[in-house]
Order: C-alpha cells, then sequence, then structure tokens
C-alpha cells in the first residue's frame, strides 16, 4: 500500500511540474487587432451636420499619417476620384451605382489599379445578378452594366493614407464632402468603412428603395 501510495504521490508531483513548465515556457498569445474595431463614416440616422461637424477633430497630429475615408459631393469616375486625392497613397475605393430610388450596393474593392478595381466591382455584380432573382436580379444587373462602362461614375469614396498636412489640403477640395480619419496607429484590418452618400444630406438614413431598375 505504501508503495502504491509512494508512486500515485510521483504521478502528481510529474505532472505538476509538467505544467508549471508549460506556463512558465510559453506566453499568453497576445490580442491581435480586432477586425472592423474603428468606423470611418457616419454613424446610422446620424445628422449630416453632425457628422461633419466632428471630423476636424479626428484627424491625426501633424507629421503622423493615418487611413482616412475620403467621401465625394457626388459620384465621380476613377480617374476623377484619384485626381481628388492627388498627395496621398490611395488604398482602396468604394463603389456605388446611382439609381433614381433605388438601393444599390456598396462594392469595396482594393486598389491595384482603379480600372480594375471596377472590373471587379462590375464582376461581382454580375455574379450576384447571375444567382438572384427578380428585382434584385435586375439590379445587380443594371450595376454590372453601369460599372462595366470605364466612365462609370460610381465612385463615392476612396481610402486613403496620408498625413495631417495632405490631409487638410484635400478636405478643402471641391469634390471632397468628408474626411474622417483613423487613429494614426489603426490598421486596415480594424477599419469598417460606411461612407455618407452623397444624396443623404440630412440624416445618414437609407435611401429610398421604390423605384424600378433601368431596363437592359
Amino acid at each position: 500500500m505504501n508503495r502504491r501510495l509512494a508512486v500515485l504521490a510521483g504521478c502528481v508531483v510529474v505532472a505538476l511540474l509538467t505544467a508549471w513548465y508549460a506556463g512558465s515556457r510559453f506566453e499568453p498569445a497576445t490580442p491581435g487587432p480586432t477586425p472592423g474595431s474603428v468606423r470611418l463614416g457616419p454613424e446610422a440616422g446620424e445628422p449630416v451636420a453632425d457628422y461633419l461637424a466632428r471630423l476636424p477633430a479626428a484627424l491625426p497630429p501633424p507629421g503622423a499619417p493615418a487611413y482616412a475615408l475620403v467621401q465625394f459631393r457626388t459620384e465621380q469616375t476613377g480617374p476623377a476620384a484619384l485626381a481628388a486625392v492627388d498627395g496621398t497613397g490611395p488604398v482602396s475605393a468604394v463603389f456605388r451605382v446611382p439609381v433614381e430610388r433605388v438601393q444599390t450596393a456598396l462594392r469595396f474593392e482594393g486598389l491595384g489599379t482603379i480600372d480594375l478595381a471596377r472590373s471587379r466591382a462590375a464582376a461581382a455584380a454580375a455574379d450576384e445578378a447571375a444567382r438572384l432573382t427578380g428585382r434584385p436580379a435586375a439590379i445587380a444587373a443594371a450595376e454590372a452594366r453601369a460599372l462595366a462602362d470605364p466612365g462609370c461614375a460610381c465612385v463615392v469614396a476612396l481610402l486613403v493614407r496620408g498625413d495631417r498636412a495632405a490631409l487638410d489640403a484635400l478636405a478643402a477640395r471641391e469634390q471632397v464632402r468628408a474626411v474622417d480619419a483613423a487613429p494614426a496607429d489603426a490598421q486596415p484590418v480594424e477599419l469598417a468603412l460606411s461612407p455618407l452618400l452623397p444624396a443623404q444630406t440630412d440624416a445618414a438614413d437609407p435611401p429610398p428603395d421604390d423605384g424600378d431598375p433601368p431596363p437592359p
């Protein structure tokens, strides 16, 4: 009996030493950035005037580059959108085909070139048109046709990276409605983009959706 107890006690000691060694050897993993934790764009239903008024305080300190969502007064063609953010580094584009009284999709595409991003948005819309039925399919098909045109005025925002001086310069340009900057240490994975649409003049409410999509 004493021998069995000694063996059992020895097993317990070994288990405790193993647990101590494992705990001392491996540090807990450091949490990474939380995806979508930094919102760029108005809150749902937020008054437009309130949103625009709070943006200057979010700009980074001088010399500190930051990501910022540049939102346009009207939908822009790809070249016009890039010209409007000259002096910063464009990262991604937000496309939306404007159709009167029809809710169309926001399409987020990383930038290699603006034409390549537009083509990817067109392909995504075409895939949706093939997969859906009825009115949603007709809307997606209309989006695909519009986005296939290199002259489509359908860029509502660009995500850029720039320092305080560059972002201040963008905010003063005629085509630019809002420059919403993330904290200087924010990473792209943390950003949730929800641009203010040109048609949203009073509040960031959903646009009307009681119209007909354009015919083929």
